[in-house]
């Protein structure tokens, strides 16, 4: 594929700094639809980002995109705080019928401000406030946000510097086989919680992820989430989970906890509840946890109504028979397997690992900055794809859970090239 060099001056003169992934895409995107995004010299792009997982049924999803404009076209509310209006009242109705009561999870449902971090902070401040303790333990490779608190909960050193002062009432435990096996599960962690003198303050709450995305597609085995809840319950802590990037279907299931069989007690969902990639997100938690005082947590943007709107629409289209998604998601995700696997065989030298559910992967190699090289070559090959990881070391995987399987071979086929191309 032949690029033009595009007209990037005013993103480069005027933007900030901060700007990350438009550095690793050097191009203007302009339309997008499905699984391609197309910038303004008409080449086409396969996704394999997705938004960030954003946009897990692609972009200008037709049905979803109908049922946003026929919403505006009438005059809807867009704007409405947490004003109760008929966009809310569907999606809270849809979800009920569709998500909660077949799973029989009882939960209350908190719209904070629009976006992950917002959920993560929330249930973090609940979770202080029901136990009255400060503490929160979190995991190694853990990301769940850039806002103070959230940060305080986040592995990644990088991102933690960005906060400009002291990180508190965090403490950081090993994930799942992060001593490879060779330590007993919550060994460490349940030693500290028992001693007096180990000088860990009695936390509140455990906030995990079942596979952490941003910390390199780290996959937490069944087994050892339910003995986190186990635990959880044993020393009177809450169990939060972050469903930001890994809920809504991408492991397969609508919750990624599902597998595992356990029932978090606060939930946090953003991402692409809203379908669209629309700014919208949830806290879920029992009803016995919701103490909060009216506005005690409150947001302007909090009732996002277009979000309710494609998310209600998102649901009735996907999740009315739930197991055909299921299952669909399952077999695409075995036809990357098949693929990496593939990948892994022709490159054994290179390859440390390659893991991941559902429709997120990631594949790990011994050097670590080659990760980068292949996300730049198939840029230029056209595909999308990020990386993830402490160092950035696993070339990441995100394809939208509605991709065809010819749309999924051509991606997989590139990066075999982008890989084969690298050195």
């Amino acid at each position: 594929m032949t690029i033009t060099q595009p007209d990037l001056s005013v993103f480069e003169t005027l933007e900030s700094e901060v700007r990350s992934y438009c550095r690793g895409w050097p191009t203007v995107f302009d339309r997008a639809q499905g699984s391609r995004m197309y910038d303004e010299d008409g080449h086409a792009y396969l996704d394999f980002f997705a938004g960030a997982g954003s946009l897990n049924y692609g972009h200008n999803n037709p049905v979803l995109k109908r049922a946003l404009i026929d919403y505006l076209s009438r005059d809807g509310v867009t704007h409405g705080l947490d004003m109760s209006t008929t966009a809310k009242r569907r999606f809270l109705e849809t979800f009920q019928n569709l998500v909660l009561r077949p799973r029989d999870l009882p939960y209350k449902v908190m719209f904070p401000g629009p976006t992950g971090t917002n959920a993560v902070e929330s249930a973090l401040k609940l979770a202080r406030k029901v136990k009255g303790r400060e503490a929160i333990v979190s995991f190694t490779n853990a990301f769940h946000g850039m806002s103070l608190g959230s940060l305080a909960v986040t592995g990644n050193a990088f991102k933690r510097a960005g906060a400009g002062i002291p990180l508190v009432h965090g403490t950081p435990m090993p994930f799942d086989n992060y001593f490879e096996g060779t330590v007993p599960d919550f060994l460490w962690f349940e030693r500290l919680l028992e001693d007096q003198g180990s000088g860990l303050n009695k936390p509140a709450a455990v906030i995990v992820e079942t596979v952490q995305g941003e910390g390199g597609i780290n996959v937490a085995r069944p087994e050892w989430l339910r003995a986190l809840k186990e635990l959880c319950e044993r020393q009177d802590m809450l169990l939060i989970v972050d469903d930001i990037q890994m809920g809504c279907g991408r492991t397969g299931a609508f919750f990624s906890f599902e597998e595992s069989g356990i029932t978090p007690d606060i939930v946090t969902v953003s991402k692409s509840i809203s379908g669209y990639g629309l700014p919208m997100s949830l806290c879920l938690f029992r009803p016995e946890l919701d103490v909060w005082e009216p506005g005690e947590h409150n947001g302007t943007f909090r009732g996002n109504n277009p979000a309710f709107v494609t998310a209600a629409a998102a649901l009735e289209a996907y999740w009315t028979d739930g197991s055909a998604m299921e299952k669909q998601t399952r077999t695409r995700g075995e036809q990357v397997e098949q693929a990496l696997i593939s990948i892994t065989e022709e490159n054994l030298a290179d390859v440390k690992e390659y893991r991941g559910r559902g429709l997120v992967w990631g594949m790990e190699f011994h050097d670590k900055a080659r990760a980068g090289r292949i996300a730049r070559r198939a840029f230029e090959l056209g595909l999308l794809i990020e990386t993830s990881g402490p160092e950035s070391e696993v070339v990441k995987l995100l394809p939208a859970l509605t991709i065809t399987p010819d749309e999924l071979d051509e991606g997989l086929s590139i990066l075999a090239r982008a890989v084969r191309e690298t050195v």
